[in-house]
């Protein structure tokens, strides 16, 4: 189906702005035949024969079905019918990851959503892919955050929800819309699809490489596990300098926070690392504050000490940092390659965890980190291990970038076509 875009001349003034003049606003309340709030349920180990929605389903507006949890309902509601999920509905989550949406795009005989969520019944006169497009627009987010305003509670009601006001076009407008709009989201899942076919070749080709080595015939058993006969296992403390971290006290004072170097926290490695390097920070630390911390030059290996235990980083901000006490900084000495023990790190952070002392968050000290036990080709072989791994990674940056893209594209059409500042027909 080919679609020709046009630029909009003909505007008019309405409480959300300029549209276009043979648009109209409604409001949610007005094009919904029915709007109401989920069941009360608790999902169970055992089959039952229900499944549930919940909010926790629902990520980058899909739902992958097939994981659904089993449920029992704790609530007298009678007729559960109005509850089960049917082709059409939109699910809005008025709590948790409040505001987020997914369309169901076919009848459920045994599913049905959870009193944190909000179905949205819609009219005849109003596509359904449209709506699920809007609901990911400035628009709709406009509309959900200014009615957080001054409110801890981080949830929306049903009025919130029914004052929504929406641009409307045509009924083919809106399904040409939709139309163009899909066509970016399919191009975003194969992207998605390389990606998660890419993470696991990485996975097992970090197994392959790290227990099996490049071109080996003869092993030996080791207490790490059955390794190539011509390997060594070394303790981390052996071949590397560990060193924990440290936070100046007390936390926010703007002696020691708020200046022009990097602080390293380990939220951080989960929000800014882009392949192995993490390449900037949420918060900077003073000079005063560089004092009472550790700092870490660029190029660095770092690893964090709790939460997630073992879950490395290659310092790459362009001026270093200081690192937060819940990181740990490994600097490799003459033995063993410092991308290696990234690789090594990665692969293992799993069962790090079990040697980690337990209380409130487990965590790791120095004396734990340096009697990890790690295996130990020849310099030559790690480098030729991480070049492979290197190559893999490569490959995943590139395809994250072509995602990160397409979604860049999307946005740029959400915010041109749902407001009608550029028109589509067939």
């Amino acid at each position: 189906m080919e679609f020709t875009l046009y630029k909009e001349t003909k505007f008019k003034e309405t409480p959300i702005g300029k549209i276009p003049e043979n648009w109209k606003i409604v409001r949610l309340e007005d094009i919904a035949e029915d709007i109401y709030y989920g069941i009360t349920a608790k999902a169970v180990e055992n089959k039952t024969e229900l499944k549930m929605l919940r909010t926790t389903d629902i990520k980058d507006y899909n739902v992958d079905w097939d994981k659904l949890p089993f449920c029992e309902i704790t609530e007298k509601r009678g007729d559960i019918q109005r509850f089960l999920l049917k082709k059409g509905d939109l699910i809005i989550a008025r709590a948790g990851t409040t505001g987020v949406s997914v369309l169901v795009e076919k009848d459920f005989e045994n599913v049905i959503f959870g009193s944190y969520l909000i179905k949205v019944s819609l009219s005849k006169g109003v596509h359904p892919k449209f709506m699920h497009y809007f609901c990911q627009s400035r628009l709709y987010w406009n509309h959900i955050t200014s009615s957080q305003a001054g409110s801890t509670l981080m949830n929306i009601s049903l009025p919130i929800l029914k004052s929504l006001n929406i641009p409307l076009p045509s009924l083919t407008e809106q399904q040409n819309i939709a139309e163009i709009l899909s066509t970016v989201d399919d191009a975003i899942q194969k992207t998605n699809e390389i990606i998660a076919k890419t993470e696991r070749l990485k996975k097992g080709l970090m197994h392959e490489l790290l227990t099996k080595g490049i071109g080996h015939k003869e092993f030996k058993n080791t207490e790490i596990g059955r390794i190539p006969k011509d390997w060594e296992v070394a303790r981390l403390g052996d071949v590397a300098y560990v060193k924990r971290g440290a936070s100046p006290r007390p936390k926010g004072d703007p002696k020691y926070f708020g200046g022009n170097i990097p602080w390293i926290k380990i939220s951080d490695l989960s929000k800014y690392k882009k392949g192995i390097y993490l390449l900037t920070t949420d918060d900077t630390v003073t000079e005063e504050g560089r004092k009472r911390s550790v700092y870490v030059t660029d190029n660095s290996l770092i690893i964090s000490n709790s939460g997630t235990i073992g879950e490395p980083a290659i310092v790459k901000t362009g001026r270093g940092g200081c690192i937060h006490d819940g990181l740990i900084l490994i600097t490799p000495l003459t033995k063993v390659e410092k991308l290696f023990l990234y690789y090594f790190f990665e692969h293992k952070k799993g069962e790090i965890q079990i040697h980690a002392q337990k209380g409130t968050q487990d965590n790791m000290n120095t004396t734990l980190w340096r009697m990890v036990k790690l295996p130990l080709p020849s310099i030559p072989e790690q480098q030729k291990i991480t070049e492979t791994l290197l190559t893999i990674d490569k490959k995943l940056e590139n395809e994250k970038n072509e995602k990160a893209k397409l979604e860049r594209i999307k946005q740029g059409l959400m915010d041109l076509l749902l407001t009608g500042k550029v028109r589509v027909r067939l």
